[in-house]
């Protein structure tokens, strides 16, 4: 367990024409480089927001982890690849019928070990009813629940942390803007923590409606209570929803993949950054602003999106 509280990942500043013109600086810290080798699939986010909660299962005496996701989720990669790192076991409840062929993303959890279990998307809507938990514990015995996407109290603490290790390589200061994808919300709303109001957030939306900023003041309000001011969601950049995509996207990950020898994936920080490029270009960023963004990794999607739509992405290395 004590791989958890690995070093800070490193930040780094791309150059560009754009970035010159528009008189403004832009940094990446790189998430995406969080993880262990053992375990790939765990990183990024996933890490930060695991870390916490597995500290909690083991010091609880639980030895299954039991989560809720998507098909293709990274989460439920991440949950599968840190179970068996740690030595847990690992239950993953999957959103929809089982197909007749499973993905690149379920068959490495099957890999290694996860027990799946394919639920109808009505049943999958009541994963947090109480009776619905309490049913899958007669299932399964005793386990120790994540949330879908991991996003929980526990989550926002070790979110929270990407703030102080900015910090610190910002010679005690912060950037004008931080910037992160948004999924379930609860990387973003644990940044909000760790800024505390000292500089401005801005979420990226991954998903097609106006929620997120509801679903990011309840995880803040369940936090500690407080309202917290200086950040906001944009919701321009999803390309029509969650795992949806446009031309326009793929040219930019692979564009950018040319340009800086950074792999984006294209569900939350591809559009981030689409999003945050295409602000640069309108100026919505004040001459001499400094602006990060956080690389949350989950690159393992890609190849199964690569089998989906054709290979579109270029992950050669």
């Amino acid at each position: 367990m004590e791989k958890l509280n690995a070093g800070p990942t490193p930040i780094q500043e791309l150059n560009s024409i754009l970035l010159s013109e528009n008189k403004v600086r832009f940094f990446l810290k790189r998430d995406d480089q969080l993880f262990d080798p053992a375990a790939p699939d765990f990183n990024g986010n996933k890490w930060r927001k695991m870390k916490y909660n597995l500290f909690a299962a083991r010091e609880q005496g639980k030895d299954t982890l039991l989560t809720f996701g998507g098909a293709y989720s990274n989460h439920i990669a991440a949950t599968a690849a840190a179970a068996k790192l740690f030595g847990f076991k690992s239950i993953g409840i999957i959103r929809g019928e089982q197909p007749a062929k499973l993905n690149p993303t379920l068959k490495r959890v099957l890999e290694q070990g996860m027990q799946l279990e394919f639920i109808t998307r009505s049943a999958y809507r009541e994963k947090n009813d109480p009776v619905f938990i309490q049913n899958l514990h007669k299932k399964y015995g005793d386990f120790y629940l994540l949330p879908e996407g991991g996003s929980n109290n526990l989550a926002l603490k070790g979110c929270a942390e990407i703030v102080r290790e900015i910090e610190i390589d910002f010679q005690e200061k912060l950037p004008d803007f931080i910037c992160c994808g948004c999924g379930t919300g609860g990387t973003f709303a644990g940044i909000v923590t760790g800024i505390d109001e000292r500089t401005q957030a801005i979420g990226f939306s991954a998903l097609k409606g106006n929620f997120h900023t509801a679903e990011v003041e309840n995880l803040l309000e369940r936090y500690d209570g407080k309202r917290y001011k200086n950040w906001e969601i944009n919701n321009d950049y999803h390309f029509g929803g969650f795992a949806k995509h446009k031309p326009a996207l793929i040219d930019f990950i692979n564009q950018f993949k040319t340009d800086f020898d950074i792999q984006l994936e294209p569900l939350y920080t591809g559009k981030m950054l689409f999003g945050i490029y295409d602000l640069i270009q309108k100026g919505f960023f004040p001459e001499g602003s400094t602006i990060l963004a956080v690389h949350t990794g989950g690159l393992q999607g890609i190849t199964g999106f690569n089998e989906r739509f054709g290979g579109i992405i270029n992950a050669s290395t």
